[in-house]
């Protein structure tokens, strides 16, 4: 799936064909999710644990609201720099 939208962008991996380049992404791609997934989960228990304001999975909705709404942002205004968009 990833090797596949990489090659509709005309990006490659340098040394890797579009078949290898598939089993070297499915070697790293789940590795990474799962340490994604395990890093969010102990940061949602840590700050429930320490009384942070709000529950941790509160906060941990709030963050991820508020990179959707950037990312909407980014997207819609694709021709301008980032430092425009945020400072001008």
């Amino acid at each position: 799936d990833v090797a596949k939208q990489l090659a509709d962008r005309n990006m490659e991996i340098r040394g890797h064909r579009d078949t290898s380049a598939a089993k070297y992404l499915d070697r790293y791609i789940p590795t990474a999710a799962a340490f994604g997934g395990v890093c969010i989960g102990l940061l949602t228990v840590v700050a429930d644990f320490l009384g942070a304001i709000g529950s941790g999975t509160g906060i941990l909705l709030a963050v991820t609201t508020i990179y959707h709404y950037f990312e909407i942002i980014i997207r819609e205004n694709e021709g301008q720099s980032l430092t425009s968009l945020l400072f001008g």
